[in-house]
């Protein structure tokens, strides 16, 4: 409302009675105020998989943000942002890979410094996630790890999860946050077409029964048939393969798994496909946590090649000759530009993401 002229000249100072004052335009109350600056997308990078985070920030245009990270002597880890985030839409890329409890409290540190620094949203990017395979109370007495690695990041100050293949579907269910989970699926379907293994002279073999859709997923991106193998577990870094569902016989078979940290899975299944009458066996896994060991296992296996990729980062010197290592960070990259850009995630996918 313009304010009335006697009461500005109440408020005049002498000698300045010529002068005119003028006119405040009238103001009504919207829905919003507009102002700058416009939404920044800025990604640092936890100390777990440096490389990664470094080919995203190249796929998206940017620069890694500098933050100072430390690990004092007596093991604490200290975290400082060198750099303003204020206000700015925070990506985070650290992955679950060993030392992993390191890795996670670091992540959480970065999470909680970001918050306490005015960050509008924070997102973590965990390609791999801890604890995920721990996600049930499968005997008495036992935490429900994943479950609680969970509520550690939420309590931190995320805003969303990225994340990439879930050892198990209820996971999402863990968060009461936004949880973008992504798939390398698609990323193995091209490579084994480009490599001609396609068709009906090929099958999609399944480890056991939790990973069947999956399988039949996989199967029906390269036009292969379907079969599953079930195994029993006397310990937990123990294999025995009991029976193949699924004619293999005279067949190129590839297994497809999320995660391995021995390799027992993949070798013993090789076995035991080659025993079926399978030509060949192939395997692809998306998280390749092998142990030096495990490499060395790999490559004195049956298997005539295995491909995983790069979710986290793998040994260039012990790594085997059969193994193929596809990057993840275009992936990754055009994700992290869908969420900060508010566009459809699942439409990488063409809609579809869910694969439990």
């Amino acid at each position: 409302m313009s304010i009335e002229s006697t009461t500005t000249e109440a408020f005049r100072l002498p000698g300045l009675e010529s002068l005119e004052l003028p006119e405040r335009p009238e103001v009504s109350a919207g829905h919003w105020i507009e102002r700058g600056p416009s939404k920044r997308l800025m990604v640092f990078s936890g100390r777990s998989h440096p490389e990664l985070a470094t080919a995203i920030a190249e796929k998206l245009g940017v620069e890694l943000g500098e933050i100072e990270l430390e690990t004092f002597p007596n093991g604490e880890t200290y975290c400082r942002y060198c750099e303003s985030i204020r206000g700015s839409d925070l990506f985070l890329v650290q992955t679950g890979c060993q030392p992993v409890d390191r890795n996670l409290m670091e992540l959480c540190l970065m999470i909680q410094a970001a918050k306490l620094a005015s960050a509008k949203r924070i997102t973590a990017v965990v390609p791999w996630f801890p604890y995920s395979r721990q996600d049930r109370k499968a005997k008495p007495r036992e935490p429900i790890s994943g479950r609680y690695v969970a509520d550690m990041l939420q309590l931190a100050g995320a805003d969303r999860i990225l994340t990439m293949d879930l050892h198990a579907g209820q996971i999402q269910g863990f968060f009461t946050i936004p949880v973008d989970h992504m798939t390398a699926l698609p990323l193995f379907g091209r490579h084994f077409r480009d490599l001609g293994l396609e068709g009906e002279g090929v099958v999609s073999v399944a480890p056991d029964a939790g990973r069947a859709k999956h399988a039949v997923r996989f199967g029906e991106m390269i036009g292969a048939g379907f079969a599953v193998m079930h195994k029993t577990r006397p310990s937990r870094d123990t294999v025995e393969m009991t029976e193949v569902t699924g004619r293999v016989r005279d067949k190129i078979a590839i297994i497809g798994d999320d995660v391995s940290t021995t390799g027992s899975t993949l070798i013993v299944g090789a076995q035991a496909l080659r025993e079926h009458g399978a030509t060949e066996v192939w395997a692809f896994l998306t998280h390749a946590l092998f142990s030096e060991q495990g490499l060395k296992a790999i490559g004195e296996s049956d298997l005539a090649g295995i491909v995983v990729t790069d979710t986290v980062p793998i040994d260039p010197r012990h790594r085997p000759e059969k193994m193929t290592v596809l990057p993840i960070s275009g992936l990754l990259a055009e994700t992290i530009m869908n969420v900060f850009s508010d566009d459809s995630v699942s439409a990488i996918f063409g809609g579809d993401t869910q694969l439990f």
